[in-house]
């Protein structure tokens, strides 16, 4: 399906409008309100509890941005809802939880994370969730285009986006071989993943892939993260919206 307009009509808060010095945490209900306040859609991701419900948090492990450490994935949805976020009195959100305190009230992107292994676990689930909020404005997005390519069957309902850059150089890509990184800098994938929209790494815009998105095939393109004045020009120039943090547009 086409992406939804709303996606640039408005600078989207990258996990939600969060400032961890003032007590607001990402992806934190607090920061999902903030976002609300400021009229700013929210972008927030998703990871697997060990009972496979999906909650709302960024890293595959506690240790940076709570008061526990170990995997995501060992702890069960209600153990990790309270677990304490560091310096702050939220806990880890599950997506229902999350979906219900904004209540439709802003638009939401949706990241999945992946391990880039074929789990699509939490692709089902989040699907499963997201059949009963089909009136809300919602969207979908992973690095994974695995994860996108099932998203068009799991849920048809909802757009769909990849999100990519062009260097794979984190750790989380170390699993990857260096023709699958090639692959996917330069969305090679795209007769199978078949997106809706594209995210791409604003450092790294103008690209040859995002730019034939946007201008060949009418792809909106969103620029992440944007942090700085040079990074809000260089989204300006080359994308139709911006995913941002740390100021207000």
């Amino acid at each position: 399906m086409a992406a939804e307009a709303w996606l640039t009509a408005r600078p989207i808060a990258h996990r939600g409008l969060h400032d961890a010095a003032g007590g607001v945490i990402e992806n934190s209900l607090s920061a999902a309100a903030g976002a609300i306040a400021g009229n700013f859609a929210i972008e927030c991701d998703v990871q697997l509890s060990a009972d496979e419900d999906a909650v709302v948090f960024h890293d595959f492990v506690l240790d940076r941005l709570t008061v526990e450490s170990g995997r995501v994935d060992a702890r069960k949805a209600a153990e990790l809802a309270q677990i304490e976020l560091k310096g702050a009195s939220d806990r880890i959100p599950t997506l229902i939880g999350f979906l219900d305190a904004i209540g439709g009230r802003t638009p939401l992107v949706i990241e999945i994370k992946s391990r880039f292994d074929g789990d699509l676990r939490l692709a089902k689930r989040t699907a499963e969730i997201l059949a009963g909020h089909k009136g809300q404005p919602i969207v979908l997005k992973s690095f994974d285009p695995v994860i996108v390519a099932a998203l068009r069957e799991l849920a048809p309902g909802f757009a769909r986006g990849i999100v990519a850059m062009n260097e794979y150089n984190y750790g989380d890509y170390d699993r990857l071989s260096a023709d699958e990184k090639h692959a996917l800098a330069n969305l090679l994938h795209f007769e199978e993943s078949r997106p809706d929209f594209v995210s791409w790494k604003v450092a790294d815009l103008p690209s040859a892939a995002p730019f034939l998105c946007r201008k060949a095939l009418g792809l909106p393109l969103m620029s992440w993260t944007v942090r700085t004045p040079e990074d809000r020009a260089r989204a300006a120039a080359h994308a139709d919206q911006m995913v941002f943090e740390g100021f207000l547009p």
